[in-house]
């Protein structure tokens, strides 16, 4: 039976889709660091080391990446750092550098490695995609610290100075703003041309953001389907930033799954990438309004002209190219959110845990007020 190493096994997606390579008959093994910010008990999530083969480390750690290397055909990387902190070292090692000591061991020692998935993200694309009616089609940077003090929330023209229109964004052009964005695309860069230049074949995914049941309550990256639906459950307000009208799509976790699987087993290009979007763009104002319909609860909206340095103002990934090779999304926010839902409740959630997180980006300078 082929062996397959999923990095980051541990988490929300991974677990998820080491059960979906299990399904198709491959022997799975999990590694992963089990860091506190994300498993409160630093142990192994119930079920996984009675179903799969579990290896804790670090893919920072060489000898511990090539202990879990040994053996497997293939590699779902899904270890990564995600968070808002200004600690850009931190991106870079977790997520460029160990992809980077990844191939490393594979080349030098001869690793048998049939393929590797690369987990990227939406947010290599910095802003996307905008038009404007007179000049046209524009990959801008991110707004200023001063445009954002001044409560201007929208992308303008580089030429003109007016609002732009957001489009959606396909694979072609990256922009990333932040560090996470950052750390992603280099990653990508690491596997796509070192895989295609040693034989290795590589493919990266650009995932938008991805929610379902299963999303750590501790992690405060995790989002808004989170953070909205603990509100819900407590009764607390929506905390929004900025004015709320910042569009994003969503994907379904286990529709990210399929196009990982898709990517290591099925008919899919190497050394190529592809976004792994949601079905629809929404608001931040709108998908709140989702969760108070879903929840059956009338809650006020928190809005208070804060923003996160470095947000994206509107990001919304279009999938053709996937799509075209078969994948398909299936669920679409409201789906999510009810699924989420009914999954947090029966785990009563703490509260408190997006307060902290605040507080510390506020005292680090992450979020800010605007004037």
């Amino acid at each position: 039976m082929d062996r397959v190493l999923v990095t980051g096994g541990a988490g929300f997606i991974g677990q998820r889709t080491a059960l979906a390579l299990n399904r198709r008959g491959y022997a799975v093994r999990l590694f992963d660091q089990l860091a506190s910010r994300v498993h409160a008990r630093e142990e192994w999530p119930d079920g996984l080391t009675s179903s799969f083969e579990c290896v804790r480390g670090d893919v920072r750690a060489r000898d511990e990446l090539l202990n879990a290397l040994r053996g497997v055909v293939a590699v779902v990387h899904l270890a990564a750092y995600q968070d808002y902190l200004p600690d850009f070292s931190t991106f870079l090692t977790t997520n460029a550098a160990a992809t980077a000591l990844l191939y490393e061991l594979i080349v030098s020692e001869r690793l048998p490695i049939q393929r590797v998935v690369i987990a990227s993200s939406q947010a290599v694309y910095g802003e996307g995609a905008y038009a404007c009616d007179e000049h046209g089609l524009q990959f801008p940077n991110a707004r200023s610290l001063d445009q954002l003090e001044r409560r201007d929330w929208e992308i303008r023209c580089k030429v003109c100075a007016q609002e732009l229109a957001w489009r959606p964004t396909d694979e072609t052009v990256v922009n990333p703003q932040n560090p996470y964005g950052i750390s992603k695309l280099s990653q990508e860069l690491v596997g796509i041309h070192l895989g295609r230049r040693y034989g290795i074949p590589t493919v990266a995914l650009r995932y938008s953001i991805t929610q379902g049941a299963g999303q750590s309550f501790r992690n405060a990256y995790s989002g808004i389907c989170r953070i909205f639906s603990s509100c819900a459950i407590h009764g607390q307000p929506f905390p929004v930033y900025e004015d709320g009208q910042q569009r994003r799509d969503y994907v379904y976790v286990e529709d990210v799954v399929a196009a990982n699987v898709l990517a290591l087993t099925g008919d899919c290009p190497a050394y190529e990438v592809f976004n792994v979007g949601g079905q629809e763009a929404i608001s931040v104002l709108d998908y709140a309004r989702v969760v108070s319909t879903v929840a059956g609860v009338d809650l006020p909206i928190d809005l208070r002209a804060r923003f996160r340095v470095g947000d994206t103002r509107h990001v919304v990934s279009t999938s053709g190219k996937l799509r075209a090779l078969g994948w398909r999304q299936t669920k679409s926010v409201a789906e999510i959110v009810q699924e989420y839902l009914d999954w947090a409740r029966l785990q009563a959630p703490p509260k408190g845990v997006t307060e902290t997180a605040q507080a510390e980006m506020r005292r680090l300078g992450a979020v800010r007020t605007a004037g």
